[in-house]
């Protein structure tokens, strides 16, 4: 049977030096900054507080609610179901199609003040391989309580969506050691739900009930 290694990843933020003071501006960023920034500011606050809320807040809501007071529009990008996206691109254009609508059927253009315009950022990644590796589904739930929750983040989170691999990298070796009740029970589960040491407990709670059938 094939190795799963497990990789983390560290990740360097970069201002891009694009700004915005208005949604006119905050717009046009959207639709121009890289697919690394459009995942920098709905992903970032998962690693940084994942020992919170499960719910991560989103820089474009938080941004559009405490400065320029659009609380409309700032709950619709907020509900955005991150999950429902395979692709960067087509998180980005759901941004867009947002921000266009509500410029469009508004007359209303608040302006930030001095010093509170929303900077885009982006980050630089750099993936790790760690010394943890499984070759069955018992040693995957024994490394799997030891490896640090930025691999947990790496394999679940980096790999459906940044890199654009269709489902998480523990599916896709599940489903090769033909595990495909519990292939299927980890691609199916909504990980934006969880804290990162509860979406840990929940994997092993899978791999406990599905992974020895």
């Amino acid at each position: 049977m094939s190795e799963f290694s497990f990789h983390t990843k560290l990740d360097q933020a970069i201002l891009l030096g694009v700004r915005a003071r208005n949604l006119s501006e905050l717009l046009a960023g959207v639709q121009t900054v890289p697919e690394s920034s459009i995942y920098y500011h709905t992903h970032r606050y998962l690693r940084q507080h994942h020992f919170l809320s499960p719910e991560p807040p989103n820089d474009f809501a938080y941004w559009i609610t405490e400065v320029l007071n659009e609380d409309r529009l700032a709950e619709r990008i907020s509900s955005v179901d991150i999950i429902q996206f395979q692709s960067l691109e087509t998180l980005r254009s759901e941004f867009i199609d947002i921000l266009q609508s509500h410029l469009d059927s508004s007359e209303r253009m608040p302006s930030s003040p001095p010093g509170e315009e929303f900077h885009f950022m982006a980050a630089r990644t750099f993936v790790l391989r760690t010394p943890y590796a499984a070759h069955d589904i018992s040693e995957f739930a024994a490394v799997l309580k030891e490896v640090s929750v930025g691999s947990l983040y790496y394999h679940i989170f980096e790999a459906k969506l940044r890199l654009e691999k269709g489902e998480n990298d523990f599916s896709r070796w599940f489903r090769d050691q033909g595990k495909i009740e519990l292939a299927d029970k980890v691609t199916r589960l909504d990980p934006y739900t969880y804290t990162l040491e509860g979406l840990r407990n929940k994997l092993l709670q899978l791999v406990e009930t599905y992974g020895k059938a």
